[in-house]
């Protein structure tokens, strides 16, 4: 009943999280951070590409945020016409990245939920694998007399011992295994982009 509980509580966290990384729309900037049309106007018509930054920079100064790439060169988001959805993605606020597992942009308003997906995607992997593990080891290193008694006592140990249920316990094992290593990984590398405040653009 304890594992059923904690099994049941990790899974609907899991999936309360995913609802929300999924339906949480993107918060695109607010019109203040838009070009105006005679700024885009005037943009687009240069064709220089120092007199284009240098634009750029003029805007950016009027702006009360703005960023810059690795090697110092200013940034701004244009306005955006078309609307597929990677242009989409394109004008979100502090957009991290377009996420096919939740078919999402990912950015600052579903960003948390995100993360605690990943979190509780990880505490599920971990707690399935934890308790399918005993069971693995159990099948492995039973003698065979104590194999048979078991198999006489208990109805669980039967339905193990049977050759459907070793392979799903195999197979559920590995699997759980095999997300919680790659999840751990990208949990991680979130981790480290939330504690230096980055994004992976």
């Amino acid at each position: 009943v304890a594992y059923l509980v904690v099994f049941h509580i990790l899974f609907v966290l899991f999936v309360w999280t995913y609802w929300k990384s999924v339906f949480t729309l993107p918060i695109q900037p607010g019109k203040k951070f838009h070009m105006s049309y005679a700024d885009q106007e005037r943009y687009e018509n240069e064709e220089r590409p120092e007199v284009q930054r240098q634009i750029l920079a003029e805007i950016a100064r009027k702006l009360p945020v703005y960023t810059r790439t690795g090697n110092g060169v200013m940034k701004y988001q244009l306005k955006i016409f078309h609307f597929s959805f990677l242009s989409f993605c394109r004008c979100v606020l502090k957009m991290d990245h377009h996420c096919p597992w939740v078919n999402n942009c990912i950015g600052f308003s579903n960003y948390k939920f995100f993360l605690l997906f990943l979190a509780y995607s990880l505490l599920y992997c971990l707690y399935i694998a934890a308790t399918v593990f005993k069971y693995f080891i159990k099948y492995w290193t039973v003698s065979h007399e104590i194999r048979l008694l078991f198999h006489l006592l208990s109805v669980s140990w039967a339905l193990l011992t049977n050759g459907r249920s070793k392979f799903h316990i195999l197979f559920l094992l590995f699997v759980a295994i095999m997300f919680f290593v790659s999840l751990m990984f990208l949990f991680g590398y979130h981790c480290w982009l939330v504690s230096r405040n980055r994004s992976t653009l």
